[in-house]
């Protein structure tokens, strides 16, 4: 049971950190990809 709480406790900070960026980084990219598709429209 103890290996257990300190796997968990080893792992399970960076995964949540790891999500955590996901999830705010996610919003940029999204912005940056619809920009990125507005690009060739202006160069009409």
């Amino acid at each position: 049971m103890d290996m257990w709480f300190a796997f968990v406790t080893d792992v399970g900070f960076p995964i949540a950190v790891t999500f955590y960026l996901l999830h705010r980084i996610e919003g940029k990219l999204d912005l940056m990809i619809e920009t990125l598709h507005q690009i060739p429209d202006k160069w009409k």
